[in-house]
């Protein structure tokens, strides 16, 4: 496992179109199963800090459940406003049944 990396869950840990919270040295992640791919993005909406974990997932978008704000997963991107900045995005790799996600330095 490279350094870089950090397991947050493993694959049974997320089942698919399903989101879970992680924190990776002290920044809040989203874990996010969509469309047979794992994603990583910051937990905290970029509008007033929302949970995304708690808001919706359709397809490859992520609803923020205080003001309806929707990002990419993808990318981290907002799609609809209020939010107007990204959240983070992180690299995620899969090792055998782990997930792995690259740290921020």
């Amino acid at each position: 496992m490279s350094e870089d990396f950090v397991k947050v869950a493993e694959l049974k840990d997320i089942g698919p179109s399903s989101m879970k919270a992680v924190e990776i040295g002290g920044e809040k992640v989203c874990i996010i199963n969509t469309e047979g791919n794992y994603y990583a993005i910051g937990n905290v909406c970029t509008h007033v800090g929302g949970p995304l974990n708690e808001g919706t997932l359709e397809g490859f978008e992520v609803e923020c459940p205080w003001h309806g704000s929707k990002f990419d997963v993808r990318t981290g991107e907002p799609t609809k406003p209020p939010a107007r900045q990204a959240v983070s995005s992180y690299e995620v790799k899969i090792q055998d049944n782990d997930i792995l996600v690259r740290k921020h330095i």
